[in-house]
């Protein structure tokens, strides 16, 4: 994998540095930072060849992932791009506009649950399975019955229901749809990380700057420990994470190894942020808890993403299937890649 992009970097830093959201709370998409990545080419980073500019990589989507996260900002671009996009592409569909797209992977019914910001886009692009094989349509959201919904941090998800007895769809492998859900847990992992450092930085600043019984919160050893756990959680998250999108760039999606490492990383990041929310909220205290503090944005937004494309549990019970499957001859070499 090549280094960090710098450039992209300092970009989103003055991006989303400058923006400001003008309604925080709301369920709906923050159309007017829309607006800004699509201008900016943001807003599909990884369409390929066919897109100017748009040749990026899983290293630069995982940039702007982490800071959609630590922004806490309403936007769908892990959908539009990562998982839409992609599902286009792979497709072969052409779709050379700027309607906002999400996706969804559809059950039996042709029905869907907690799909993000279903309600609030354009179109979706739906996968799902007609006889024997799985197909992919774009659909108008006019096509596509929904359900409002809304998740622990007052985000946009909604049920999606369609009709697929006479939906025309574009053959597509059977191993797109695990393909498709290591993808969409790989971008919580990223997003989470992204909330995480922000959670970390208020916890920081709010305790050099709260005194109580006449110093600074910072110098009670028991804060200390909270913080440092806190801190030592989120760096294992993101180193985690980080680990697992080298992989998915070097091997892609379809090797052991990328798959692996995608549960390492989600079992990691889900266990991770119990600790930063708890620490968090018992450092800030009553005040974390309040709709005028930023704090609760940022841990519900953990604890909701913590639970999309696979529980916590579903993501432990997956490793230590590879872990008895390897057995005690080769869990070392699967631990370590070797």
């Amino acid at each position: 994998m090549s280094g960090p992009n710098h450039e992209l970097a300092e970009l989103l830093s003055s991006l989303f540095g400058r923006h400001v959201d003008s309604d925080p709370d709301s369920a709906g998409i923050d159309q007017n930072l829309w607006t800004t990545l699509r201008e900016t080419g943001l807003d599909r980073l990884t369409g390929g060849p066919g897109r100017e500019g748009g040749e990026a990589g899983w290293a630069e989507s995982a940039l702007l992932l982490c800071a959609v996260g630590a922004n806490a900002a309403r936007v769908p671009v892990a959908e539009n791009d990562v998982l839409a996009g992609w599902l286009l592409d792979t497709a072969g569909i052409t779709a050379r506009d700027n309607h906002i797209r999400v996706a969804a992977v559809l059950d039996s019914a042709g029905r869907a649950g907690g799909v993000p910001w279903a309600g609030e886009v354009d179109r979706l692009v739906v996968l799902w399975r007609n006889g024997d094989g799985w197909q992919v349509s774009d659909l108008a959201r006019s096509e596509v019955g929904i359900e409002s919904g809304r998740n622990r941090a007052g985000e946009s998800r909604d049920a999606v229901v369609v009709d697929t007895s006479g939906l025309d769809g574009t053959p597509v492998p059977a191993t797109v749809v695990a393909e498709y859900r290591l993808r969409g847990a790989l971008t919580r992992s990223h997003l989470m990380v992204g909330a995480m450092s922000r959670i970390q930085q208020i916890v920081v600043e709010h305790a050099g700057a709260r005194v109580q019984f006449g110093r600074p919160l910072a110098k009670f050893q028991a804060v200390q420990h909270m913080v440092a756990d806190l801190a030592a959680e989120t760096a294992l998250a993101d180193a985690t994470t980080v680990a697992a999108a080298d992989l998915a760039a070097a091997h892609g999606f379809d090797d052991p190894r990328t798959a692996l490492g995608v549960a390492a990383s989600r079992s990691v990041s889900g266990h991770a942020a119990s600790v930063v929310v708890r620490n968090a909220h018992q450092i800030l205290g009553a005040i974390g808890f309040t709709r005028e503090h930023d704090l609760h944005r940022y841990t519900n937004r953990l604890l909701s993403w913590r639970s999309e494309y696979g529980s916590v549990r579903s993501w432990d019970d997956e490793l230590t299937r590879a872990a008895v499957e390897a057995g005690s001859a080769s869990l070392w070499t699967m631990v370590t890649g070797g």
